[in-house]
């Protein structure tokens, strides 16, 4: 596989996750860790078949790889959605979208810390200008008594920093096999169901709660995973992440004209603020190349 299709097949879960926020809210009021283990275990399905898929001897390497992989795949995994689900739980969903999706910019700004990739100032500016928009957005949730509105804004920042983690960290385990992110999926579903057991009560979902439940095990939390994996390790993951900035804008259209979120002048000024940001970084990103 060359490097550009390693790109592009990476940029398909972009695609993928700008449904994620708005299946997620399709889901309520089915808990976060209910949820969690509800989806990676349809993930966990799909990761067999992706294997499967390749050929026999794909699935047998999956005993080859280190403990630590699994280890760091499944935290990676299981901490992003876990924070995530939470964050749209207690937060304005378009607006924890929004600061969640700051993963773009923060994957552009690590991977100046990885040989051979390098910062430039326009990813610095591209930054500040992303955290200002996020900034804006935690400001006018302080400003709502009762919501949970800025804790779930703190969970959607800390999401954003678990995910530009892993995938940065996942270009230092380029000889694992993309099939390993089975395990992932299927681990994460494991400490789901259990942190679910001890901590909340069951919710059965609604018929269109299930349909929900089933896209995001499929698409965001299933196949978006492992073509993401692909284009980590094999495809440019500066240009990556200069692309994924689309990914925070076609989440925020959808959930406004799916009547899941209004559309307000904070939104639309934090939105501003975010993809100024990227466009900027996008560009320093272009002129490495």
């Amino acid at each position: 596989m060359t490097r550009r299709t390693a790109t592009l097949t990476g940029f398909v879960a972009v695609l993928l996750w700008a449904l994620l926020a708005l299946f997620t809210v399709a889901t309520d009021p089915v808990p976060p860790f209910q949820l969690t283990a509800l989806t990676f275990a349809i993930g966990a399905g799909v990761g067999l078949m992706w294997g499967w898929g390749w050929g026999s001897g794909t699935l047998r390497q999956l005993s080859r790889v280190p403990a630590r992989i699994y280890v760091f795949g499944t935290v990676g995994l299981f901490g992003y959605h876990a924070l995530y689900f939470s964050a749209l739980r207690l937060a304005p969903p378009a607006e924890a979208g929004l600061i969640a999706y700051l993963w773009p910019l923060l994957i552009v700004l690590l991977s100046g810390l990885l040989p051979g990739e390098v910062l430039r100032r326009g990813h610095i500016v591209g930054a500040i200008l992303g955290f200002a928009g996020a900034a804006l957005i935690i400001g006018a949730g302080r400003g709502t008594p009762g919501s949970g509105a800025f804790v779930g804004y703190g969970l959607a920042l800390l999401c954003a920093l678990f995910w530009s983690g892993y995938s940065v960290l996942s270009r230092r385990f380029g000889d694992v096999p993309t099939v390993s992110v089975t395990v992932f999926c299927a681990a994460t579903a494991v400490l789901s169901g259990g942190v679910h057991l001890l901590t909340e009560s069951w919710v059965t979902p609604t018929a269109s709660g299930w349909l929900a439940i089933m896209g995001l095990g499929l698409g965001p939390v299933g196949i978006a995973f492992f073509v993401w994996d692909v284009g980590m390790k094999r495809g440019d993951i500066q240009v990556l992440g200069a692309a994924s900035y689309a990914a925070p804008l076609l989440s925020t259209v959808a959930l406004v004209v799916a009547g899941l979120s209004p559309a307000t002048w904070t939104l639309a000024g934090a939105t501003a603020l975010i993809m100024a940001g990227a466009a900027l970084a996008a560009r320093a990103s272009a002129a490495r190349g």
